[in-house]
């Protein structure tokens, strides 16, 4: 026998709930507004502050004053440079240890080791505190390198880096210890290739290496010689 129930039509539900059933709509993204001073220093300066950030030389913030004593009011220049020096993309470029630039966008001198090692620990604190990736191994790396190019001893380095951030140093320790490591592979590979009296292809070819990995370790080491951190 068939079914001839006829189905009860659905209640139509207010006007009021059907509004308020509806997904809501996504919030429209604030646009950050741009300090009107950095909107200038991007027109006059697009080499320092336009699309790639380059680390500014010191003086800089009276260099800006002395060039331009009509467009910049002292106070807002200061307030504008510390927002640029703060940022993310100006600490990444200090971080990655490009020199000190003139407003002309000339390199003029280096930027002090301490400089980099703490915008190298800035960046890390502000990317790890978004991302749930264990940002620590890529920063002891990028520590290891800044260590390394710093020419310092252990001892020099450690005197200007560490601060009162436990967690800070705890990192540092750890790149001392990682950079100890490869420091000793690379002297051990050095004596052996300077015993085996063989080229660098020869040597590599031996030892089922990758040449250029071995020219790489060899200059490094002569380069770094007795004055590589312990």
């Amino acid at each position: 026998m068939t079914d001839t129930t006829i189905p009860t039509p659905r209640a139509k539900r207010p006007r009021s709930q059907q509004q308020r059933s509806r997904p809501a709509a996504p919030p429209q993204q604030r646009t950050r507004e741009v300090h009107p001073v950095l909107e200038k220093l991007f027109e006059l300066y697009p080499k320092m502050f336009g699309a790639q950030f380059l680390p500014l030389k010191l003086g800089a913030f009276q260099d800006l004053l002395a060039e331009n004593p009509d467009t910049f009011k002292r106070d807002e220049l200061k307030v504008a440079l510390g927002l640029h020096a703060r940022s993310t993309r100006y600490l990444e470029c200090v971080a990655a240890g490009l020199p000190r630039h003139n407003l002309q966008g000339e390199p003029v001198e280096p930027v002090a080791p301490e400089h980099v090692h703490h915008a190298i620990m800035e960046v890390f604190r502000r990317r790890q505190a978004r991302s749930k990736e264990d940002l620590r191994p890529k920063a002891r790396a990028r520590l290891v390198a800044a260590i390394e190019a710093s020419g310092l001893s252990r001892e020099e380095y450690a005197e200007r880096a560490r601060t009162q951030d436990e967690a800070a140093n705890a990192l540092l320790d750890e790149a001392f210890a990682e950079l100890a490591v490869q420091t000793a592979k690379r002297e051990a590979l050095m004596r052996a290739f300077e015993a085996s009296g063989k080229t660098v292809e020869q040597f590599a070819e031996m030892y089922g290496m990758n040449p250029a990995d071995v020219a790489q370790a060899v200059e490094r080491t002569r380069r770094a010689g007795t004055a590589q951190p312990q």
